[in-house]
């Protein structure tokens, strides 16, 4: 895995409190979150954010039922 950076984002109060929600609701952290919708983002975009395989999703997290790993002809069965 490549080497992570960290860096300060400044969001608003409103945003920051429903990305979290979010995150507990998919079980992960907010900053899992944050990255996995970064990695999204930039998939569906057509500008990188190339997943790493395995069953996880784009932030290394396991993929949760229904979702589908970029270019795997799979959908994970089960309940999250």
């Amino acid at each position: 895995m490549a080497e992570k950076k960290s860096f300060l984002v400044r969001l608003d109060a409103e945003l920051l409190e429903a990305l979290r929600r979010w995150a507990d609701d998919d079980l992960r952290s907010l900053n899992g979150q944050m990255e996995y919708l970064l990695r999204r983002a930039l998939r569906e975009s057509g500008r990188g954010g190339a997943a790493g395989g395995r069953g996880e999703d784009e932030a290394g997290g396991e993929l949760r039922a229904g979702e589908q790993a970029k270019g795997q002809g799979f959908t994970v069965e089960g309940t999250p």
